[in-house]
């Protein structure tokens, strides 16, 4: 294998508290990789600051004056988690031949990175880093976490479960990540419909050292929800199911009406006929907004508009 290049990318959003040593931590774990893999003699680091109103960048241009392999690119706003994700991956592709992405804060085990290297030597496109505990995670979190793959399962998405946005991805596994133009995107979803050949490396997630945690519970059900009305049309076809049955029950008591009419047993009441109304009313709203972020989301493609702005590049 000819000398290859290899660029970690991270995103970063109101990072002070952990940047420095997290910069440190993954230079060291660079030059471990260049002295095992003599293949991978060139690396780097590339950071997105995804709009950061602390000292984010200051320290990220800090990092750039004493070590040239720090790299950095600057938002003009917060775009989200995921449009850094792909902003660094579309400028690490250009010189490397192999990404790793990883969240500033260092939950996700760095020290795997050598190991996800070496799965990469071996033929894998994508290494995907994937949690072998839910110790660090409270109860409620962890129930959730599981309830969420389970649900995304029956409802035919292709998740590697306990997977995040730990992983490293080949050229050619990028570009075609790339190639992908929608706006509205979950990429742990939608790596696995790469086709190329993939690996897995575990780790234990370790507590946040600094900081506070930039997805609370308000936006971990929006990225699920996210996650689920990005790669299926299911809960639509489950709407279809839930109109056909409540026809059906329609009919069923209409035919019952009717009997009881016949036979003389007609009650006058309103309490079932408000019970219906409220529960028709209920399933035509609940629908109604689940067709509605789809039509959303449509709409957002249609515009085509940029999925970030870039600022500032460091290179």
């Amino acid at each position: 294998m000819n000398t290859q290049k290899l660029t970690i990318v991270i995103p970063a959003y109101n990072e002070e508290a952990v940047l420095p040593s997290t910069i440190q931590r993954l230079l060291a774990i660079e030059d471990t990789v260049a002295a095992q893999s003599p293949a991978t003699a060139r690396l780097d680091l590339l950071i997105v600051d995804d709009g950061s109103t602390d000292r984010t960048w200051a320290i990220i241009e800090d990092a750039h004056r004493q070590n040239s392999r720090v790299r950095g690119l600057r938002f003009s706003r917060n775009f989200g988690h995921q449009a850094a994700l792909i902003a660094g991956m579309q400028a690490a592709v250009a010189t490397a031949d192999a990404v790793v992405t990883i969240d500033a804060d260092l939950q996700d085990d760095p020290d795997k990175i050598p190991e996800m290297v070496e799965r990469y030597a071996d033929g894998a496109d994508i290494v995907y880093g994937v949690r072998n505990n839910r110790d660090t995670d409270t109860w409620f979190k962890r129930t959730t976490a599981e309830g969420y793959y389970k649900v995304l399962r029956l409802l035919g998405v292709d998740l590697v479960p306990d997977h995040a946005d730990f992983r490293l991805m080949s050229r050619r596994a990028v570009t075609t990540f790339l190639a992908y133009p929608e706006r509205n995107i979950f990429i742990r979803g939608l790596i696995p419909k790469l086709g190329y050949p993939t690996a897995q490396v575990t780790y234990k997630r370790t507590p946040r050292l600094a900081g506070e945690s930039k997805y609370p519970l308000r936006k971990m059900l929006a990225f699920a929800w996210d996650g689920i009305t990005s790669l299926t049309i299911a809960p639509v076809r489950l709407i279809l199911l839930l109109g056909t049955l409540s026809c059906l029950l329609a009919i069923g008591m209409v035919t019952y009406a009717v009997v009881m009419k016949l036979l003389g047993l007609t009650v006058h009441g309103w309490s079932s006929l408000m019970v219906s109304l409220w529960f028709v009313g209920g399933v035509q709203m609940i629908s109604l907004g689940v067709i509605g972020e789809y039509i959303g989301k449509l709409m957002t493609e249609v515009k085509g508009r940029p999925r970030y702005t870039v600022q500032t590049v460091l290179d």
